[in-house]
């Protein structure tokens, strides 16, 4: 386990700078970027503009560019925002841990949600409940999550039950600590609560589906002919077998996290990647928009990693391959 381990790492550098660079190259020939909006600006010369240019290295053919900035990602240096003008490493520090707050809050939530409705699904299945529980899903994955998002701005605005936008309180900066976290998950639910509801359904129907599947299958007939208890049956055989696709799918819940939240995010104004990312691209923001690709790609392949390493611990037949 810990070679395979060691060589899934050592694939790492690879992918990310196969990735990076197909990236920075479609960014690079799309027409126009930063600087070629500021000659819109009467106000700023045609030189001051090409200053800038062989300031922030732009004025180098696209390969001298990329491996330019590869250097400094090694040294830990993501570059300077064009539209901020301060570092893009203090920008994705501010914003990172709320996103990736958010996206771990709603993964949990989903999952302790639908794993136990999935299970409650198969066992009860084409019963009255069932039939209720799955109407209900059907529409969670019929509406987008902007709708939801809408749905769920307009219930809580007409009931101030909880703050909307932003992650604090006007009187954050006086409160105790376990007020100020208090405060923080107040501002965190509405949008959690939005991708939980985005997500319930999907992963209803799969965990019901790969349990019933499970139920079906011989073992299980062999363990209810040889007496075990039904709970036994339930939770040790049918749920280890049936939960193995879903820890796949956590894999890529874990690395969809910028991607997932991002829309959710400029809705609810939650200070998150997503809106980082968005006025990086509408700004031609090339550093900024290369960083949060670059984040992307990390989690995408250590989500995958994830995924690998708890399926070989819930699944001896993948230990032993």
């Amino acid at each position: 386990m810990r070679r395979y381990i060691l060589n899934r790492l050592f694939q790492f550098i690879p992918l990310l700078i196969g990735m990076t660079f197909i990236s920075f190259l479609i960014i690079q020939i799309s027409p126009g970027d930063y600087f070629t909006q500021l000659k819109m600006n009467p106000e700023i010369s045609p030189e001051t503009i090409e200053n800038m240019r062989k300031l922030f290295g732009l004025d180098r053919p696209v390969i001298i560019q990329y491996f330019y900035w590869l250097k400094n990602i090694f040294t830990f240096n993501l570059g300077e925002s064009f539209s901020y003008h301060v570092p893009v490493s203090f920008l994705i520090k501010v914003r990172l841990k709320n996103t990736i707050a958010l996206s771990i809050f709603s993964i949990l939530l989903t999952w302790i949600i639908s794993i136990p409705l999935g299970i409650y699904g198969a066992i009860k299945d084409k019963s009255f409940n069932e039939r209720v529980l799955s109407f209900f899903a059907y529409i969670g994955i019929s509406l987008p999550s902007f709708f939801i998002a809408m749905l769920v701005i307009f219930f809580i605005s007409k009931t101030a039950i909880l703050p909307l936008g932003g992650t604090t309180s006007i009187f954050y900066e006086n409160a105790s600590g376990f007020e100020k976290f208090i405060d923080y998950l107040k501002h965190l639910l509405v949008p959690g609560i939005i991708l939980t509801l985005s997500g319930i359904g999907s992963l209803y129907r799969l965990m019901k589906n790969n349990f019933l599947e499970a139920l079906n299958s011989p073992y299980i007939f062999t363990a209810c002919a040889k007496g075990i208890p039904t709970y036994k049956i339930y939770f040790k055989h049918a749920l280890r077998n049936a939960i193995n696709p879903m820890i796949t799918i956590f894999g890529y819940e874990l690395s969809g996290i910028l991607s997932g939240a991002g829309l959710v995010e400029i809705i609810t104004g939650w200070p998150g990647m997503g809106r980082l990312v968005l006025e990086g691209v509408l700004s031609f923001d090339l550093y900024l928009v290369m960083a949060s690709l670059l984040i992307g790609g990390i989690l995408l392949i250590f989500g995958n990693l994830l995924a690998d390493i708890l399926l070989a611990l819930v699944d001896p037949r993948v230990r032993l391959r």
